[in-house]
């Protein structure tokens, strides 16, 4: 083989690097694909993205293929080049391509690109966009039973234009995701997170397909429950009011195996305020903000009564989001009430 292929590599935070993703069950029949637990963003959110360089013409690529993405999922990409986006995109072509994944960007300085596109081919900006909304790569499903010679490849990744170690080339495409650390079943052969690797690479001679378009599943599983539905079962869609200081708790719950509810309230004077839920529900709960749907400022899962989530946090004026999910997104449901309230 005279030069392995270009693939993309992920970027992963210091804090992870050595560090298991939280882990929970899988429930089998679901759709297919690969989402870490924990990196996908809010349903809903609005991505701002940022070029950091790049010509005309590899903007517009990186537009057109992230599309592809929001067509499906409930997620909207604003090119707008804002100095705190999201997703900050550098063009380097000495540093291959790659991305971190999903809300690990809001982990990285904002002088710093969360995304490169060393190279344009096929469907790489779409790719990476796609572990930019939180998917891992297809080859590491611990369903594909991929048959890797493992010398080979890190023999051909050893060279250019990837020049890995063979720690790095472990990390990259050798290891696998145990099946309790992702949302997804089903290898999919036809994924555009799958890299595309030679015959030379498997101890079976089968080699992978280069796939330059998302596939039925990667289109089905980004507007499934588990990750951005533009219709969410329990809330409609909608974002629910809640009111500082109500006198009656409000009423929820998660209906949907994968589901999350999204509440909102409007901080009007600072200070220390409660968050929490109640009920026989073990839930999960994020709060958001001031004034965004991206920018996590605390998580809570057991703090409050039983296996109830609690926040108590000083606030500032603005808009906050919550976030509430059940702790086992594969087989969770159950009511709960949700209240937020100032401290006295």
């Amino acid at each position: 083989m005279a030069r392995p292929p270009k693939v993309c590599f992920d970027r992963v935070l210091p804090r992870d690097m050595m560090r298991l993703q939280p882990t929970v069950p899988d429930r089998p029949g679901q759709a297919r694909a690969i989402t870490p637990i924990g990196k996908s963003w809010m349903n809903g959110s609005t991505l701002h993205v940022r070029f950091m360089g790049g010509t005309a013409q590899q903007k517009k690529t990186a537009q057109e293929q992230a599309k592809w993405w929001t067509d499906h999922a409930n997620l909207s990409f604003v090119f707008d080049d804002a100095p705190n986006a999201e997703i900050r995109i550098a063009f380097d072509e000495d540093d291959g391509a790659w991305s971190y994944i999903g809300t690990d960007a809001k982990g990285i300085p904002v002088s710093q690109p969360t995304m490169n596109l060393g190279f344009l081919d096929g469907g790489t900006a779409a790719h990476e966009f796609g572990h930019a909304i939180g998917l891992a790569h297809e080859h590491q499903n611990p369903a594909g039973g991929i048959q890797w010679n493992e010398q080979a490849v890190i023999r051909a990744m050893a060279g250019p234009p990837n020049r890995w170690t063979e720690a790095q080339t472990r990390h990259n495409i050798l290891r696998k995701y145990t099946a309790n650390q992702i949302n997804g079943t089903e290898f999919d052969p036809k994924s555009i997170m799958l890299y595309f690797f030679p015959a030379e690479w498997t101890t079976n001679g089968i080699a992978t397909s280069r796939n330059d378009v998302l596939s039925a599943l990667d289109k089905q599983f980004v507007a499934g429950a588990k990750m951005y539905p533009k219709t969410k079962p329990g809330v409609s869609g909608t974002v629910t009011q809640l009111t500082v200081n109500a006198r009656r708790r409000t009423a929820a719950r998660i209906g949907t195996f994968g589901e999350e509810d999204l509440f909102r309230f409007r901080v009007v004077q600072p200070g220390r305020y409660i968050i929490d839920t109640q009920g026989p529900t073990d839930v999960y709960m994020k709060l958001f903000g001031p004034d965004s749907q991206t920018d996590l400022i605390a998580e809570d899962d057991d703090s409050g009564i039983a296996s109830n989530a609690r926040i108590a946090i000083d606030l500032i004026e603005g808009e906050y989001y919550v976030q509430v999910r059940h702790w086992n997104r594969a087989s969770g449901v159950g009511d709960y009430t949700i209240s937020v309230r100032k401290a006295r």
